[in-house]
């Protein structure tokens, strides 16, 4: 008798439900079957898409860095006033403080002037950079 009704439950009887019915799976939407069949594509695109952002972040940074042209001609003014005053030049830091920017605008405005052949930079063997008036 007992081994009649533990046949009885291992067996599935007609018009009986089944015990376990499994359960929806989150994988079981549409997209998520599009994704999983499009990987090829879908993750260089991803992978192309925060590039570009990441290019167009640093992009606008750089732009709102730039002053216009007033402000640099006003500050190419102090710095060659500067320069003038030291006639052996000054170090970068030295005229940073002096003019009151920060020492990466003002070393893009002394390199921007070296090309426009109104300062020359020279190194000397402690790595230092001094900067000076051209033909003083």
């Amino acid at each position: 008798m007992l081994t009649l009704r533990a046949l009885t439950f291992l067996i599935d009887l007609p018009g009986q439900p089944p015990d376990y019915v499994r359960p929806p799976s989150a994988t079981s939407p549409r997209y998520i079957e599009l994704l999983e069949n499009n990987t090829h594509l879908v993750y260089p695109g991803l992978a192309l898409l925060v590039l570009v952002l990441i290019v167009l972040g640093i992009l606008q940074a750089w732009r709102s860095e730039d002053m216009d042209g007033l402000q640099k001609a006003e500050l190419k003014r102090e710095i060659i006033k500067e320069l003038r005053r030291e006639v052996h030049g000054l170090t970068a830091d030295t005229l940073s403080k002096a003019v009151g920017i920060p020492s990466l605008k003002l070393l893009r405005i002394l390199e921007e002037m070296q090309t426009d052949s109104i300062l020359e930079s020279r190194t000397d063997t402690r790595r230092i950079t001094t900067w000076r008036m051209k033909g003083l």
